[in-house]
């Protein structure tokens, strides 16, 4: 219905209802990326606090690949703020012809405005969206730019986005770089804090993927400082991330070839674990999901090896045999990638899967003809987990049986819940039987069900794909949750939207703990990607004060709450396990979705991730010792 000229708004409706003209809203500048900043960095919690410094950081990384930056230093302030700088070209301080804005203001302020539309000024560039720093800006309670270009150094400040004052000329300055200053806003994030050892570990990953880069970054609440310069580029980062492991040649397998749209290097080395390691990238960008890149790589390495083995074995080898205690690093360098969603986790090149598989399969059977030796230990390697496949196919086809939605063929010991929609439901793996029981019984059987364990699982860091399979209570798991594992592990089929790990709170409890959450890592780490690994904290302590009871969950509250209690009439009830409370208890601290306590299992960094796991689950003695000394405070309750 169209209003004549003399309708009044609404057309009558109350205010709410209308929908014309009016209620479109137009969002000038950056105010779009404050009104949504998930869409653009994640989320507002710690990922999305550190995605914006590394939007910055990311700048600095594309000058080093256009051949003009050397140096990247990061510091962190007592404040909360952070400084980036670089010593590239700077960013150009010039007037843009069509804004009539200097064009450091334009990038800082505009989306989707930035030098990396075209090829002439960056050829290969992790930034292409042309989202990054404004982003940061946006997100920013304030936001310092200082440029280092001809001969003169030029600055401009904003605040949450918008030019505080215009861009003035300052001093003057030799070299060249460009130096951003923002503190976070504290009305965007709800973390505040960066993490100096999660920094520092990705610093150290863009240096080792940028040869020749010197990257440190200085914390200045601790006093912390680290430097990072790996002339070795990924070769260097493959024996680090082995160096809990045993290598079973000596030196990391490397080959590279690069022309005017791409360059690609890959670098990998098997060990004598059953586990794979495998990092890609893109322009410096962790791909976490992969991308065709990946699935080039792993295609060909398949072929090559399934070549000479032809020659070995009438056995047709799989890619979990290939890449079983493999530890690789796939790196491609591209002048248009197509990545899913800004945060960039997935390449979706149709064409870079043939290229890459191309060169893979050429460069590895060259190095496997030229060097025999390394060849056959490789080859039995991957003999052993062929036939290690085969001996485990039995147990596998029994758990895929087992997988299927009726009820009857679902583990005995599962009490299952009553709803069939995943997002309802939810499953808790109780540590004991005991404790299963008093679950079984406290918990809302209509969402919540109960799979107890029988003492320490498996360790799948030093345990073979068959043992996995044939192992009781990992295959209860498996069967429970349905979603399959390594490869095979879809999120979508799990028939639990929640997972949550259930266990005592002391020395055995976090270590049964720690060995679910490595089989989750391991062999089902997109159900962590996926958000849906929890673990639930049981209360260590009942407090009672005066007829009030307080459960605390560790030491320091309980001190903080008997020092706000007083001595007075104060009695304490220390749980020794899970099996100690009864189903009311279990269901107030522990099971009620309003009161309990859960941590959600992310993971924030995948190559600490990965040390963390094979240093302290794999089968080297020297660096986990030296691991719980340096970390002693937060190994304290890992009985390894």
């Amino acid at each position: 219905m169209t209003a004549g000229k003399d309708a009044k708004a609404g057309d009558g409706k109350p205010e709410k209802q209308w929908y014309d003209a009016r209620s479109i809203k137009v969002l000038k500048g950056l105010d779009g990326v404050r009104k949504r900043p998930a869409m653009y960095i994640g989320d507002t919690g710690k990922r999305g606090l550190h995605h914006i410094l590394e939007e910055v950081v990311d700048n600095a990384i594309d000058e080093h690949l256009a051949g003009f930056c050397k140096s990247i230093q990061v510091i962190l302030h007592k404040d909360g703020s952070a400084t980036v700088t670089d010593d590239g070209r700077g960013i150009p301080v010039d007037m843009h012809p069509d804004s009539k804005k200097p064009a450091l203001e334009l990038v800082m302020t505009t989306l989707h405005a930035g030098g990396k539309f075209d090829s002439k000024s960056y050829r290969i560039s992790g930034g292409l969206h042309g989202v990054g720093v404004s982003v940061t800006n946006a997100l920013s309670e304030w936001l310092k730019a200082d440029v280092r270009r001809d001969g003169r150094e030029y600055s401009q400040t904003y605040r949450r986005g918008a030019a505080a004052g215009a861009m003035k000329p300052g001093r003057k300055a030799d070299g060249t770089g460009t130096t951003i200053s923002f503190k976070p806003d504290s009305k965007i994030f709800s973390e505040m804090d960066f993490d100096f050892e999660l920094l520092a570990s990705r610093l150290e990953e863009l240096s080792f993927l940028n040869a020749g880069l010197r990257i440190e970054i200085t914390d200045e609440r601790s006093g912390k400082h680290k430097s990072f310069l790996h002339d070795g580029g990924i070769s260097s980062f493959v024996k680090h991330l082995n160096k809990t492991k045993t290598p079973i040649h000596p030196d990391p397998i490397y080959f590279s070839q690069q022309n005017q749209k791409f360059e690609i290097e890959v670098a990998m080395q098997y060990t004598d674990a059953y586990l794979r390691t495998v990092f890609s990238f893109v322009n410096g960008i962790n791909t976490i999901e992969g991308g065709t890149h990946e699935e080039g790589w792993r295609s060909a390495l398949t072929r090559a090896l399934n070549k000479y083995m032809e020659e070995k074995e009438s056995m047709q080898l799989k890619g979990e045999d290939v890449r079983e205690g493999l530890t690789a690093v796939i790196s491609l360098r591209l002048q248009n990638p197509q990545f899913e969603g800004q945060t960039k986790t997935k390449l979706g090149n149709s064409d870079i899967r043939g290229i890459v598989a191309s060169i893979t399969y050429e460069k590895l059977v060259d190095f496997l003809e030229e060097n025999p030796k390394v060849r056959d230990t490789i080859l039995t390697k991957v003999l052993e987990a062929a036939k290690a496949r085969e001996a485990a196919r039995n147990a596998k086809e029994l758990v895929r049986r087992k997988s299927a939605f009726s009820t009857g063929s679902l583990p005995g010991k599962l009490a299952d819940c009553q709803v069939r929609d995943p997002k309802q439901a939810e499953l808790f793996i109780v540590e004991g039987d005991s404790a299963g029981g008093s679950s079984k019984q406290g918990r809302d059987r209509r969402f919540q069900a109960i799979l107890p364990l029988r003492g320490k699982i498996l360790n799948t860091e030093k345990a073979r794909i068959d043992r996995i399979y044939q192992n009781n209570e990992i295959s209860a798991m498996m069967t429970a949750i349905g979603t399959g594992i390594n490869d095979e592990c879809d999120p979508k089929k799990s028939r639990y939207g929640k997972v949550l790990i259930l266990a005592d709170s002391d020395v055995d409890g976090n270590h049964i703990v720690t060995l679910i959450l490595t089989f989750f890592y391991r062999y089902m780490l997109p159900m962590i990607k996926a958000g849906k690994i929890y673990v639930a904290n049981a209360p260590l302590y009942r407090v009672k004060h005066k007829g009030t009871v307080h459960y605390v969950f560790d030491e320091k509250e309980k001190n903080a709450l008997l020092q706000k209690l007083g001595d007075t009439g104060v009695l304490i009830q220390r749980f020794k396990g899970l099996g100690e409370m009864n189903p009311s208890q279990l269901w107030e601290t522990t099971l009620d979705p309003e009161t309990r306590r859960l941590k959600q299992i992310t993971i924030e960094d995948a190559m600490i991730a990965d040390e963390v796991f094979s240093t302290l689950m794999g089968k080297e003695v020297i660096p986990r010792k030296e691991f719980i000394v340096k970390h002693a405070k937060l190994a304290r309750n890992l009985d390894i």
